[in-house]
């Protein structure tokens, strides 16, 4: 079990894709308990396991603060089988990530996501086809203004793969605006930065701005219009799931 937990922490800062292959490499845990419920405790919630808290790779007891995520948590657990399949508890492992890394390294974790508006995946934009660039700059445009005008700056645009720096203002502004989050909404705001290649969809998502269907759509906006012009193949389409997991377990922190 202290191996398992262990693990998620690791897992976390690593790509969906290859933490589920990984995953599925590994021998798993077998399920040890009956039921796992969300129980009121000091500074939140705790998820007991037949009466007993679990504890993070650190070895503290794993609290959240809101009730909804600390119930989601629970039915994770509640949804093991026979084995404990970590790629199925997206939740816990940004429960654990926050509690007992982003708390002690929040500045670097900010950091690294406003790096991430730097170099956003909305300013880039296609050249050719017209009919993807006319659909990048419908779904992208709306969401780049809104945060101009949060941030109280410009963003420049990028047509096709040039590497160009943001204004150091906007990004500062950004870097105050998520300054304040809790650990735990942090942790998920970067799982949702590094899942859609975008801080200000993300930022979206966390301000209420845009729901989680609306910046998953527009984070794969490209992705969709291949599929649409040439099909999706089985293996794609199972890790898009595995993704689609991950961000909604990131957006269910944001949101709650």
């Amino acid at each position: 079990m202290r191996d398992y937990l262990e693990s998620l922490e690791q897992d976390a800062a690593r790509d969906p894709e290859q933490r589920a292959r990984e995953l599925s490499r590994r021998e798993l845990p077998k399920r040890f308990y009956k039921e796992a419920a969300a129980v009121a405790c000091e500074g939140g919630y705790a998820i007991h396991l037949d009466g007993r808290p679990v504890k993070t790779p650190s070895r503290a007891q794993l609290t959240v603060p809101l009730e909804a995520v600390a119930n989601a948590m629970a039915a994770e657990w509640n949804a093991q089988e026979k084995v404990i399949n970590p790629a199925t508890m997206p939740l816990t492992r940004i429960a654990n990530s926050a509690q007992d890394a982003v708390t002690v390294r929040f500045a670097e974790v900010a950091d690294d996501i406003t790096r991430f508006c730097g170099t956003d995946a909305l300013c880039y934009r296609a050249d050719d086809p017209e009919s993807l660039s006319r659909r990048q700059t419908e779904l992208w445009d709306p969401v780049l203004a809104w945060a101009e005008e949060l941030l109280g700056g410009r963003f420049i645009l990028i047509a096709g793969l040039m590497h160009q720096e943001q204004p150091e203002a906007l990004l500062a502004a950004y870097r105050a605006r998520i300054g304040s989050l809790s650990p735990l909404r942090l942790a998920a705001l970067h799982t949702a930065t590094s899942l859609t290649g975008s801080a200000v969809l993300s930022l979206a998502l966390a301000e209420g701005r845009l729901s989680a269907d609306d910046v998953w759509q527009a984070a794969h906006v490209e992705e969709d219009f291949n599929i649409e012009r040439w099909g999706q193949d089985a293996e794609a389409a199972q890790v898009r799931r595995y993704k689609r997991s991950e961000f909604d377990a990131a957006a269910l922190i944001l949101a709650a």
